[in-house]
């Protein structure tokens, strides 16, 4: 068994996994997960630099990370940082300051390489696909990932649509949010996600898979609120089959909501009130795309495959 733990830098969350692997076993005990909304990705879209407030309050909850994993006597450490920060000018001074204070240098992965890792954390514990094969689709803050394979990875492609990209790119104006949005920029939104959706299909065969698999907060909220929860609760919607007809409903609700409507959502995380609109309706552009009838949510994702490199490293 080896301690590890594992960080996801991503655009809108930043994420910490403390647990044993048993890689002989398959088995990965949880001993901390916990998540910050640090929007990392602030402004990146638009500027091309990661904002000086947004470099702070990821350091934050980096020096927060750090106590956990000296808590826990972690033997392997191992930072992914994602979208935002491939994309980001000044992404040296981001991985100074995580080398400064985790001692570690964050790995600034590609979209493939976040592919692979969303795919092994989402697929591990489902067992082989019995002939058949995953679509495994991961929605983050700045891109979203479709992998595609069985008991590995036969291709995957990383596309630049992602909740905070695209509510930056179509909902703010003046640094204020639309509330709600219109039906203009709605259409919009959806344009982007469609040409992304092409160029996913040009690399990944989407319709090919039997199994949807959907990962990350977008997803997982959505989940929660179909299953009619009062508060967010990671059991129950681990492995949950939620309907397109629901995600469908969901994502309607949610685009002509005002803030303050979708705030009042039990299970809605502060961090994602503005930005969840966009993400329901990538899940279901990708639904619809890809004629799935249901998607099976996972919440063990890129944080696992993460770990799971931690424990198989040389």
């Amino acid at each position: 068994m080896t301690r590890v733990a594992a960080i996801d830098c991503g655009t809108n969350s930043i994420r910490l996994l403390v647990a044993d692997a048993q890689p002989e076993t398959g088995e990965l005990v949880d001993l901390d997960r916990r998540m910050k909304i640090v929007r990392l990705g602030q402004g990146v879209d638009r500027t091309g630099r990661l904002a000086p407030e947004a470099l702070e309050r990821t350091f934050a909850a980096c020096r927060e990370y750090a106590a956990v994993i000296k808590e826990h006597g972690a033997e392997r450490v191992r930072f992914v940082a994602t979208s935002a920060s491939r994309d980001a000018e000044n992404r040296d001074e981001f991985v100074g300051g995580v080398l400064d204070i985790l001692g570690v240098e964050p790995e600034v992965i590609t979209g493939d390489q976040e592919a692979a890792y969303s795919f092994t954390g989402a697929t591990k514990e489902l067992g082989p696909a019995d002939g058949d094969s995953y679509l495994v689709v991961d929605i983050g803050g700045g891109s979203t990932e479709f992998v595609v394979g069985d008991d590995q990875v036969r291709a995957a492609r990383s596309v630049d649509i992602g909740c905070v990209r695209l509510t930056e790119r179509h909902l703010v104006r003046d640094g204020v949010v639309s509330d709600p949005p219109t039906e203009p920029q709605i259409t919009a939104i959806r344009a982007d996600i469609e040409a992304a959706l092409d160029l996913a299909e040009q690399t990944v065969p989407l319709r090919e898979a039997r199994t949807l698999v959907g990962l990350a907060g977008s997803v997982t909220t959505v989940a929660a609120i179909a299953l009619g929860l009062t508060e967010y609760d990671s059991a129950a919607i681990h492995h949950s089959v939620i309907r397109y007809d629901q995600v469908q409903e969901i994502t309607t609700r949610l685009l002509h909501a005002t803030h303050a409507q979708r705030a009042a959502i039990p299970v809605m995380h502060p961090g994602r009130v503005d930005v969840i609109g966009a993400g329901a309706l990538v899940l279901l552009a990708i639904m619809e795309r890809t004629g799935a009838q249901e998607v099976v949510v996972s919440e063990h994702d890129i944080l696992d495959g993460i770990a799971w490199a931690a424990a198989t490293a040389g």
